[in-house]
C-alpha cells in the first residue's frame, strides 16, 4: 500500500469518526439544560476567537524550535540544539568507554590475581627444583588443581 494511499484511507477514517462524533454530540445537545449550553455557545465562540488568532501568529510560531516528524513516526528537533542537548548526546559514548576501561582494568587485575595465586601454591609447595625442569612440569601448571 503506498503513502498516499494509506494518507488518504487515514483521512476518510477520521471523517467518518468526526460524522458520528458530531451526530452522537447533537443528539444529545438537546436535552441539556438552558444555562449549560449557553455557557458550551460562549466557550465554543472564545475557541473560535482563539483559533483565529493563532492562525494570524502561526507564521511567527512556525519559526521557533519543536518536535518535527521526518518520514514513519521519526522524531527530529528542529532548530539549533543547545548546549545541554550535545552535552547529553555525547554523555552515552562517554559511559560505553569508562565501561569498557572498567573491564579491561578488572580482566587484568582478574589475570594477576590468578597468576598470583598459581606463583604462591608453587612457593609453597614442597617440589624438589628438578621438577621446575621436567618437561612435563608445564602440564602440570595448566591442569586444573585436584
Amino acid at each position: 500500500m503506498s503513502t498516499t494511499s494509506h494518507m488518504q484511507d487515514s483521512e476518510v477514517v477520521q471523517a467518518r469518526l468526526a460524522i458520528r462524533l458530531t451526530a452522537a454530540l447533537s443528539e444529545q445537545a438537546e436535552s441539556v439544560p438552558h444555562d449549560i449550553s449557553e455557557r458550551l455557545r460562549v466557550g465554543r465562540e472564545q475557541a473560535l476567537q482563539r483559533a483565529r488568532e493563532a492562525r494570524v501568529k502561526a507564521p511567527v510560531a512556525a519559526a521557533s524550535p519543536a518536535v518535527v516528524t521526518v518520514g514513519r513516526g521519526v522524531a527530529a528537533w528542529g532548530g539549533t540544539p543547545s548546549w545541554w542537548q550535545r552535552t547529553a548526546s555525547v554523555f552515552p559514548l562517554i559511559v560505553l568507554v569508562a565501561g569498557l576501561l572498567a573491564i579491561e582494568q578488572w580482566t587484568v587485575h582478574e589475570q594477576v590475581r590468578a597468576a598470583a595465586e598459581i606463583d604462591a601454591t608453587l612457593l609453597s609447595d614442597t617440589l624438589p627444583p628438578a621438577a621446575y625442569s621436567d618437561p612435563g612440569f608445564a602440564e602440570f601448571l595448566r591442569s586444573p588443581p585436584p
